[in-house]
C-alpha cells in the first residue's frame, strides 16, 4: 500500500523547498526504495543551485546545536552527529568550529557531511582535505552529502511508519516505551523497511555503482550531449592495462548520453557488489568541443576488492584546451 507524506515530511529529509513539493507531487510512494528512486532524481535534475543552497542552509554546524525551527529534523540531526559529540575534546571542538568558520567564508555555506558514525577527528580531516576545493566542485561534493543524509531521513520516515503501524494504541503504551521504539525504529535498516519482500528489489543501492557528469568550465555551465561510454578491462592484472590498445580486452558496461545537468544516464547494472577491476569511461569531447584539443577523453581507475560495496562519482571537469577529473561520492 502507498503512503503519503506531508510537505513537512520531506521537509525533515531535506530542506529544499522544491524538493519537497517535488516529493509530494510524485508521491505517494509503497516502498523505501521507491521514494529514494524518485528522491535522487528529483534532487540532482529537478531542484536547481538556489534549492540546494536552501537544503544546506536547514543543517547545522558540525558540532553546533540544531536549529528548532523543524523539531524532526533537529532531533534526527543530533542523533546524527552523537558519534562526533561522543568522540570530541574541548580542543578538537574548538578546532571544527574554526575550519568550520573558514569554510562557510569560503564556499558561502556550511560544510556538509554524512556524519552518522563518524567521529570528531575522521569528519575534521575530512573537512580539511576539502578546503582545498575549488568552489564548484565543493558544491558537487556537498549535494553528494545531502542526498546520503536525505535517504537516511527517508528510512527513518518508513520506518517509523512500520513501526507505528505495529503498535498498540497509544493509550495502552507508556510515554517512555514510544520514545524507545521511536529510536529504535530511526535506525531500522533499509532491507526491514519494506514489509513485503517481493516488492522489494534485490539491491540495496540507489543508484548504479559508477556514475559521471560533466562540467564544461570554460562556459560555467553543464555539458549537454555529450556520449558516455563505461568499459571494464578484462584482465586480473591492473598493471598490463598501460599501453594496451586491444579493443578485446575492454568489455562494454553501458553507454548514455549526458542530459541538461550534465549528468550521465545509467550505464551499468543496479548491484549490490561491483566487480574488482579497472574500469575505463571514454567521453565524446571531440563532438561536444569541435574546435578542442580532445577528440576524446577516457578515464581509467581501479575498484579494488574492499572497495566492492562503494559508490564511485567519476566526473570531468572540461575545457577545450585541458580537462581534469577526482573521484566524488
Amino acid at each position: 500500500m502507498a503512503i503519503e507524506f506531508s510537505k513537512n515530511d520531506f521537509i525533515s529529509c531535506c530542506g529544499s523547498t522544491q524538493f519537497a513539493e517535488q516529493m509530494v507531487a510524485t508521491g505517494p510512494f509503497a516502498t523505501y526504495d521507491e521514494a529514494v528512486v524518485a528522491a535522487n532524481d528529483i534532487w540532482f535534475n529537478k531542484v536547481d543551485v538556489h534549492g540546494w543552497l536552501e537544503a544546506f542552509a536547514a543543517h547545522p554546524q558540525i558540532g553546533q546545536n540544531p536549529s528548532h525551527k523543524n523539531p524532526t529534523s533537529a532531533q534526527w540531526s543530533k542523533g546524527e552527529q552523537s558519534t562526533a559529540l561522543a568522540t570530541a575534546t574541548d580542543s578538537t571542538l574548538q578546532e571544527l568550529y574554526e575550519w568550520n568558520s573558514r569554510y562557510k567564508q569560503k564556499f558561502g555555506f556550511v560544510f556538509l557531511i554524512f556524519a552518522s558514525g563518524r567521529s570528531t577527528p575522521e569528519i575534521l580531516s575530512e573537512l580539511k582535505r576539502r578546503f582545498s576545493n575549488r568552489p564548484i566542485v565543493e558544491l558537487e561534493n556537498a549535494a553528494q552529502e545531502q542526498m546520503k543524509i536525505t535517504e537516511l531521513r527517508l528510512q527513518k520516515l518508513f520506518s517509523n511508519i512500520q513501526v507505528s503501524a505495529s503498535q498498540p494504541p497509544a493509550s495502552d503504551v507508556t510515554k517512555a516505551e514510544e520514545g524507545r521504539v521511536n529510536v529504535l525504529g530511526g535506525h531500522i535498516t533499509a532491507p526491514l523497511i519494506s514489509s513485503d519482500a517481493k516488492s522489494s528489489p534485490t539491491t540495496t543501492r540507489s543508484r548504479p555503482p559508477i556514475t559521471t557528469h560533466i562540467l564544461d568550465v570554460a562556459r560555467g555551465c553543464p555539458a549537454a550531449g555529450v556520449e558516455v561510454l563505461l568499459e571494464m578491462y578484462n584482465d586480473k592484472q591492473p598493471g598490463s592495462v598501460f599501453g594496451d590498445l586491444d579493443k578485446d580486452k575492454w568489455i562494454p558496461q553501458g553507454s548514455s548520453v549526458t542530459d541538461k545537468d550534465g549528468r550521465s544516464g545509467q550505464l551499468m547494472k543496479m548491484v549490490n557488489d561491483l566487480s574488482p577491476g579497472v574500469y575505463r569511461i571514454s567521453f565524446n569531447t571531440g563532438k561536444y568541443n569541435p574546435n578542442g584539443f580532445f577528440p576524446f577523453v577516457s578515464i581509467v581507475f581501479v575498484v579494488k576488492e574492499s572497495q566492492k560495496t562503494e559508490h564511485f562519482h567519476v566526473p570531468l571537469l572540461l575545457s577545450p584546451f585541458s580537462f581534469s577529473t577526482y573521484r566524488g561520492s
